[in-house]
Order: structure tokens, then sequence, then C-alpha cells
């Protein structure tokens, strides 16, 4: 009788357990190029331990790691946020994730330190403004990621429209839609206007987990790819200050300030260095004036005491930046504090200032973002068509980075070889002894700036 009674309970806990399912898998990556970090959701609190369990086989994951929990409750919903580190990783690597209580099937990736640009070209996929309702490049990019057609994801702001809308299930359905890219490449995120939830960034906050996670909470953040230093720099800083201050602002400037010093430093390992962020200096969409506005303004050139980010990318030399937020795409010359350098047959090679590209044509709620009809000057490229960046990472002194249309099948519809020689970085002082041309702003006066004048350059 008694053996009877244990065999069902034994039943009923495990049909329990089968109801508690992980979700919204996704990975991440941190400083060491032998680990990989994994997160996922499940709805129900866990009576047994969450782990994530890996191996060189789908057959034998042989080794595991337990999870943190994160009680994150938003609207009165309960979700249990998980995150752990794989690690000593060595190649291509299978794992899952759970508990007892319900465990995710079987996903595979790449290690960082298997990854080499002296066996082919690394691949990162850029892209922004990517929403649940018209997304057009969902499905497209998973595919791509199925077929492994790159390396790494990296997202500039503005995800799912928005991660808190319903309640947060625009977020959860978003994340699930992503978990067959995502559970497959690491998917590396910066915080848009749009995962302001008032509460915060609460669900960016607790939703990702980005290199130092637990000093800066996704916002800001560095890490080595190939032969690349990434940035990920949080704009939302300066565009909600009236809300939460302007601590963080200089605690990023700092921050960033110190790891570009560093970085510069160690050319000779990451000769690149490539900053993303969401709020673009510069745009030639219909609501350009958008881009000189006060809260843009105080992004590129700061005002008073709160110090603007241009003039740091450029004195350490930043090749390259990404841009979303304009729902477009638009591809620069090399400029800095609106001093365009295209004295060279090609501005591209050994350039003399940093080179942006805004990729915020993903697909969101809102459609496209119309061109106006004079581009500003120092734009090369302006297309409108939805679809994503690839930047493929040749070696220490060639990039080719390409722009995708899904309105055109996954045609290649703009692409420019970004080269330089060893020992190149494009600082104010190689821009000083190069032929630049400048083209001054007339400042368009946002109504929070009650001293307008003070702004004009």
């Amino acid at each position: 009788m008694w053996s009877c009674l244990v065999g069902l309970l034994a039943l009923g806990l495990f049909s329990r357990a089968a109801q508690i399912p992980p979700e919204q898998v996704h990975l991440s990556l941190n400083h060491e190029p032998d680990q990989m970090v994994v997160t996922w959701v499940t709805f129900k609190p866990l009576q047994t331990t969450p782990q994530a369990r890996f191996g060189d086989s789908p057959d034998y994951l042989t080794n595991s790691v337990d999870a943190s929990t994160t009680d994150f409750v938003f609207n009165g919903t309960h979700r249990f946020i998980y995150r752990t580190t794989m690690t000593h990783l060595k190649g291509k690597t299978y794992y899952k994730v759970g508990s007892k209580e319900g465990w995710s099937q079987t996903f595979n990736f790449q290690s960082r330190n298997s990854l080499s640009v002296s066996q082919r070209p690394l691949k990162i996929c850029v892209f922004g403004d990517l929403g649940v309702i018209n997304g057009q490049s969902m499905p497209h990019l998973v595919n791509a990621a199925q077929n492994n057609e790159f390396d790494l994801v990296i997202h500039l702001g503005d995800i799912a429209y928005d991660l808190h809308s319903e309640d947060g299930e625009r977020g959860d359905k978003y994340m699930r839609d992503l978990e067959p890219l995502a559970a497959y490449i690491p998917y590396m995120v910066i915080a848009g206007n749009h995962e302001d939830d008032r509460k915060n960034f609460s669900h960016y906050v607790n939703r990702f987990t980005m290199p130092d996670y637990d000093q800066f909470q996704n916002h800001f953040y560095s890490f080595d790819y190939g032969p690349i230093h990434f940035v990920g720099v949080s704009t939302e800083f300066y565009g909600y200050y009236y809300d939460y201050g302007m601590e963080s602002v200089e605690t990023q400037y700092n921050w960033l300030n110190e790891d570009l010093k560093k970085a510069d430093r160690r050319r000779d390992s990451t000769p690149w260095i490539i900053s993303y962020q969401h709020r673009p200096f510069y745009c030639s969409n219909e609501n350009s004036k958008e881009c000189s506005a006060f809260e843009n303004r105080l992004i590129r050139k700061g005002f008073l005491t709160m110090p603007g980010l241009e003039d740091l990318y450029t004195s350490h030399g930043v090749d390259l930046g990404f841009w979303g937020h304009e729902h477009s795409y638009e591809r620069f010359l090399p400029v800095s504090n609106r001093v365009i350098y295209n004295d060279t047959a090609n501005p591209y090679d050994n350039a003399a200032a940093p080179i942006y590209v805004i990729s915020g044509s993903a697909g969101c709620h809102s459609g496209h973002a119309w061109f106006d009809k004079k581009p500003v000057p120092f734009s090369a490229k302006q297309l409108n068509d939805y679809g994503y960046s690839i930047l493929n990472v040749f070696n220490s002194t060639h990039l080719l980075f390409e722009q995708i249309s899904i309105e055109k099948a996954g045609k290649t519809i703009d692409s420019v070889w970004i080269s330089k020689e060893k020992g190149h970085s494009p600082k104010a002082e190689v821009a000083r002894m190069r032929r630049g041309t400048s083209f001054p702003t007339s400042t368009h006066c946002h109504q929070r700036n009650l001293s307008c004048r003070k702004l004009r350059e």
C-alpha cells in the first residue's frame, strides 16, 4: 500500500513538474572567450535547482552548472528569470536548460574561442527597431541563423515595441519568436527609447544578461570579438536625464573614457574599435530635425556640465559606429563634429574620422521613415527597404559592410569595404592632417532647452 502511495505521489510531482517548461532561451557573451551566458524564463517558481547542462555531443551533456533566479514582477505578473554561464568551452557545444520540473530542447552553439578570421570571415548581424507587429525581418533573421549565416547578432535598441506592452506579453511573444535564433547565436542588445517602461527600464534590465550585468545592468558594456573591441553605449541616459538624473550619464562617460583608452592601447590584439547605440548623431530623414534637437545634441556634444560622446569617439579613434532609432538605412562618410573627410579617392580607406551607419529598418508597427529631399552633406547612401546589416570581418585591416533587403528577397542593396593600414586609427590628430569640409548647423531648439543659444556651434 505504501509503495503504491509513494508511486502515486511521485507521478503527481512529475505531472506538476512537466507544467513548468523553460522558454525564451537566449545566449549572450561575457568577457571570456571560452564561456557563454544563457538566460531563460518560466512563469511558475521551481521547487528544484535550475541548471544548464552542456557537452560536445547532444547525447552526452556531461557538464552542468546551476543558475541564479530573479523573480521579476511587472504589473502583478511574475516572471522567473534564470541566468548562468557555461565555461571551459572548446568548440561546438550542445546544451539544454531547465530543471527536474521541465527541460528545454537541446540547442547548440559555436564557442567564441573556436572562431577565427584565419579560418573564415566572421559574420556579425546588426539591426535596430524590430517589433512583433510588422516585424518584417524576423522570419528572415531566424532562417539565416538556422543556416549558420552569421556568428553574432547586435540589436541596436527598440526591442519588440515594446517589451513591457500588454503587461509584458508583447515582450514574451518577441522572445519566443526569437528563440530559434538567440538560443543558437549570441544576441547582444542595447537600450532604445522604447525600452523605457516608466519603471527604470525594468524589462530591459531583467530580461537580458550583457557583460558586467551585475554592475551596469545591461546599459553599457564592452567585449572583444575576433579583432574587434565592441562598445555598447546607452543614449537613453541622455534622452531621459530629466526622469532619472545625470549621475548615469557621468558614470557611463567616465567608464567609456577608460574603456576606450585601454582598447586604444590594445590595438595589436583588437585593431578595430566599434561602438553601437540607439540614437544617432546625424540623419537625413524627414524628421531629421530630431537629430539636431536638444536631446540628441546632448548625446553628441553634451551641454554645460553634461559630457557628450562624439569627441570621445574621435579622440580614442573609434573606427565604426552603428545607430538605430530612424526606421531606415543610412551610411555616412567619415565625419566628426559636422566635418566630413572625403578628401581622398576612397574615404573609407584609412578614414580620418569615425564611419557611422544607421540600421533601423528591421521592421516595426510604424513602418518606414522617409528621407528628406536633401540629405545631410555627410550622407553617402539612404535606403528605405526593410532589412538588416551584415559586417563581414576579414582581418585586422579589412571589413566588408553590407545592407540586406527583405523586400528584394535577401539581395545586398549597399556595400562598402572599410580598410586601414596596420596601426592606423581615425583619431583627432589624424583628422588634423587631412582636409575636411565643415558644415555648420542651425540649432533646432527643443522645448525643454531654456538656453538654446548657448548650444549653437
